[in-house]
């Protein structure tokens, strides 16, 4: 839960909702976002994991709202803070061994954990907030 508090969330402007098609996402983007939306946070990939690591979870929710064009503005500050909350929390790092999507009831994909990796890396290299 308290990985989600630190960057789970998009911000959307109040008001009347907006029509559904008034945002277009892209059919790659969408099917992406959908397959990792899936995510229920049930912990079985923490508990198969041999090192105790949050990253598929912790990437299945990073993932899930970096590739919408409504999560662009936390983009960054996302990845940072939800990482640096697994972190605190005191998860194992993750070697890649796969047990994790092994058990995943949803199906998360493994290279969720390289997408997210990829978007850590890009908001390190940004630079400071």
């Amino acid at each position: 839960d308290r990985i989600i508090q630190a960057g789970g969330y998009i911000t959307a402007p109040t008001g009347a909702a907006p029509e559904a098609h008034a945002t277009a996402v892209p059919k790659p983007d969408a099917d992406f976002a959908f397959e990792h939306a899936e995510c229920i946070g049930c912990g079985a990939c923490v508990a198969a994991c041999p090192n105790g690591s949050a990253m598929l979870f912790t990437s299945a929710k990073v993932n899930h709202l970096n590739v919408l064009p409504q999560g662009a503005p936390e983009r960054e500050t996302r990845v940072l803070d939800m990482v640096a909350r697994m972190d605190e929390e005191g998860f194992g790092g993750c070697t890649l061994t796969g047990e994790c999507a092994t058990a995943c009831p949803k199906g998360i994909p493994l290279p969720s954990i390289a997408a997210m990796n990829k978007e850590w890396l890009r908001a390190v290299r940004k630079g400071p907030r």
